[in-house]
């Protein structure tokens, strides 16, 4: 980012949020705005506490529950990613990734562990959940548990993105661990965004810097997020046919979309897919670059191949 863009970092969902605007005096109403959203989102969608309405839902197995609008939309949205990906990205895998040892902020999850003795296979599935907007209910049969890890990051920078830009005269950039979604007036060469395995590598970590003027970037890798059981090295992206972390062929996959929405849910779909992502993506007509185990690169829709720092 240029250095005399007003911006602002701080720990936010268990990752790092970053705002900047391309105007000063926005900086403190769009910072108030960010934590906000970022507020609502926890309390509704949090995996990792106890009193969030997503915890609600999933304690009560085969019973309406309550929820507020912030659910219901991150719901929704997540819903919207399991149709177009045919269920390759799925909100009910929260019991495999609970029972693989991903059961609280990953700061506080144990790097090593026992072997994972329970038996997984394949996902309820999302057409499993009863969404009533009308009563604002959700219900979950017997055995699900919800976790919208998948998109619930790239629904928060939306949300706020857009948020921010009705209330501020600015353009504006929001980044959630890495996922971008950008609102309002642009600088006039974009927004540059720096793509690498960890959105925070260190300057010197291999990585690319692309510039983005409206939607969303969304990066998906299997390099963080990390720990073992049993000897079993594990990860955060599950596969839903398998409940077990994908092994597909990228350890990293970004990808330029409408919305940090739409990028997550092709970045995380792209690692599960593993060979077929490239050509998946393309048809969508997706840039994207795509980092395999050995560090090579592919990069598909028209994705820069060459700017390389």
């Amino acid at each position: 980012m240029r250095p005399d863009w007003p911006s602002v970092t701080f720990p936010a969902l268990g990752t790092t949020a970053t705002l900047v605007v391309t105007e000063p005096d926005a900086l403190p109403l769009a910072h108030q705005a960010l934590d906000d959203v970022l507020d609502a989102v926890d309390e509704a969608c949090s995996r990792f506490r106890p009193d969030s309405e997503l915890m609600a839902v999933n304690r009560a197995p085969g019973r309406p529950v309550a929820v507020g609008p912030v659910l219901l939309d991150a719901l929704d949205v997540a819903l919207r990613a399991a149709r177009l990906t045919d269920g390759i990205v799925d909100p009910t895998v929260g019991r495999s990734l609970r029972v693989l040892g991903y059961d609280r902020d990953f700061a506080a999850v144990a790097p090593d562990g026992a072997a994972v003795s329970l038996e997984l296979g394949r996902v309820p599935g999302w057409h499993t959940i009863q969404i009533d907007r009308a009563a604002a209910t959700i219900a979950v049969p017997e055995g699900v548990e919800l976790d919208l890890g998948a998109t619930g990051k790239a629904f928060a920078v939306d949300r706020a993105a857009s948020t921010i830009a009705e209330h501020v005269d600015s353009g504006v950039l929001v980044s959630l661990g890495g996922d971008v979604a950008v609102a309002g007036p642009p600088p006039e060469d974009g927004w540059p965004v720096r793509v690498a395995d960890d959105h925070a590598a260190p300057p010197d970590a291999p990585s690319e810097t692309v510039a983005i003027s409206v939607g969303g970037l969304a990066t998906s890798s299997t390099t963080v997020r990390r720990w073992r059981r049993g000897g079993d090295e594990l990860h955060h992206i599950v596969d839903p046919a398998s409940g077990r972390p994908a092994t597909g062929c990228w350890r990293t996959v970004s990808v330029a979309a409408r919305s940090c929405v739409d990028a997550n849910t092709a970045s995380t779909a792209a690692i599960i897919l593993g060979l077929e992502a490239p050509a998946w993506l393309a048809h969508r007509g997706l840039p994207a670059r795509l980092v395999a185990e050995d560090g090579s690169t592919t990069t598909v829709g028209g994705w820069p191949a060459d700017v390389r720092c």
